[in-house]
């Protein structure tokens, strides 16, 4: 954990990433969200019916996206936000005892400030979340 709070800005409750998996600076990133009942949003999305909000499972994703370009050693230091979000598509629901299994690609990265990335998020082997993410550099 202390890793990746070198890697990502990102603190409690915001922090999004257990684990990384697979690293390549510039080219892809894999990691690991384990959910569990005791994260805030539970307490009410929804009483009784636990889901986690999409908007969550993309802000995950995107912070394994960041990854991506952390430890670029070509690119300004800075604060990456999102810029877009494309096709973005859910699958099936995300609970409390899920882990997920996060992929991103780096698609396109430009002028070192803009950058796309193919983003998928899987519980178990199975689709839950995928699409396309932007990012843009803010000084």
């Amino acid at each position: 954990m202390e890793q990746i709070q070198g890697l990502l800005p990102h603190r409690y409750p915001f922090a999004l990433v257990d684990r990384v998996i697979e690293h390549e600076p510039g080219k892809r990133a894999v990691a690991i969200k384990n959910i569990t009942i005791n994260e805030p949003q539970f307490q009410g999305h929804f009483p009784g019916r636990p889901l986690m909000p999409g908007v969550l499972i993309v802000e995950a994703m995107a912070q394994v996206g960041g990854l991506i370009v952390t430890q670029m050693p070509d690119l300004p230091r800075g604060l990456f936000v999102f810029a877009g979000i494309d096709g973005v598509r859910f699958r099936r629901p995300v609970v409390p005892g899920d882990q997920l299994r996060i992929t991103c690609e780096l698609l396109s990265l430009r002028r070192k400030r803009f950058g796309k990335v193919q983003a998928e998020a899987t519980v178990d082997g199975e689709l839950a979340c995928s699409g396309e993410l932007m990012f843009s550099l803010v000084d």
